[in-house]
Parts: C-alpha cells; sequence; structure tokens
C-alpha cells in the first residue's frame, strides 16, 4: 500500500480565515473503488489531509512531526456525512470550522467541497486530543499551540454552528 501524501506545511501569518481553507486538491485514483467514486473511506482521507494541515499550521514553524519532538495529536473521534460523489480528477477544497477547544482536545468541522460550483460533497467532524508519541500518553497542549487555539477560536466565534455537529448516529429523525 502507498504512503499517503500530504502537502507541505502552511506557515502561520496570525492571518485567520473564517472558516480556514488550508487543504485544495483533486480526487486521487488511489481514492477510487470499483463504482469510480470515492470510497467512503477515503471521505476521511480528504479530511485527514485537513486535519494535517490544520496541525502543521499551527504548530510552524515546527510543521514537521521531527521538529515537533513527539508532541503532536490523535484523533479519538470522527463522524462523517456523506452527501455527494466525488469521481477521479474533481477539484476539491475543504472548508475547516473550529468548534472548539481545552487543555486537550478540539474540535474541527471540515466541509468538503467540489470546487467547481462550490457543491458540498461531505461533511466530517473530528475531536483531536493532544499526544505525547514519547510517553504514549495524552498531554496538554503545548503553550504557543494554547495561544493559537484561543486565536482561531476568537476567529470562528461568529460562525453559525453546522447542523451537522454535534449529531452522533440516530435511527430516529432529528
Amino acid at each position: 500500500m502507498a504512503k499517503e501524501v500530504y502537502d507541505p506545511p502552511l506557515p502561520w501569518t496570525g492571518e485567520i480565515a473564517a472558516p480556514l481553507v488550508l487543504f485544495r486538491g483533486k480526487v486521487r485514483p488511489e481514492w477510487i473503488d470499483s463504482f469510480e467514486h470515492v470510497n467512503i473511506a477515503h471521505y476521511l482521507t480528504i479530511c485527514d489531509h485537513a486535519n494535517w494541515a490544520f496541525w502543521n499550521w499551527i504548530n510552524h514553524p515546527e510543521g514537521t512531526m521531527e521538529a515537533r519532538a513527539g508532541h503532536e495529536y490523535v484523533i479519538v473521534e470522527n463522524h462523517v456525512h456523506y452527501i455527494d460523489e466525488l469521481a477521479l480528477g474533481t477539484p476539491i477544497h475543504v472548508e475547516t470550522q473550529f468548534l472548539g477547544f481545552d487543555d486537550k482536545r478540539y474540535v474541527l468541522f471540515h466541509r468538503v467541497f467540489k470546487t467547481e460550483g462550490n457543491v458540498l460533497a461531505a461533511t466530517n467532524e473530528v475531536k483531536c486530543l493532544g499526544f505525547n508519541l514519547t510517553e504514549r500518553r495524552p498531554e496538554r497542549w503545548r503553550p504557543f499551540v494554547g495561544e493559537r487555539l484561543e486565536m482561531i477560536q476568537r476567529a470562528h466565534a461568529g460562525l453559525e454552528t453546522p447542523d451537522q455537529a454535534g449529531q452522533g448516529i440516530a435511527l430516529k429523525r432529528r
């Protein structure tokens, strides 16, 4: 299995868009299934590109795992809404909204769009946990990361909470 290729880190400038667009690309051949569209697992792959772009961005100039010396994050919860098909080569972008954080966790909400026509294809809500790879345990955000999360929270405070946020899975209609 080929290793997933991620974009180089974007520099932290202190300018915070609301929402953020930190990942743009095209649907790759390795994401396509037998039905000739993106396989359900690869919607998460697309959103993981946005997760990784966000993490590298807020850690700039320490935009690599080596530079961070084991101070990373892990994903502890995910929820995806599949809304529209994505075909091979389709230009896409992910809008990322910051929903909140505490001293060890944060929640992001991603919207995957077909860039042409700005058509919503999927949403993904993700909870991330600060994690020390050396000690193999959760840890608090490093101070500068916590400060940047606070800045992002302020910048995104005026955004409306997405309808799909916090829903989870249920059999009854909402």
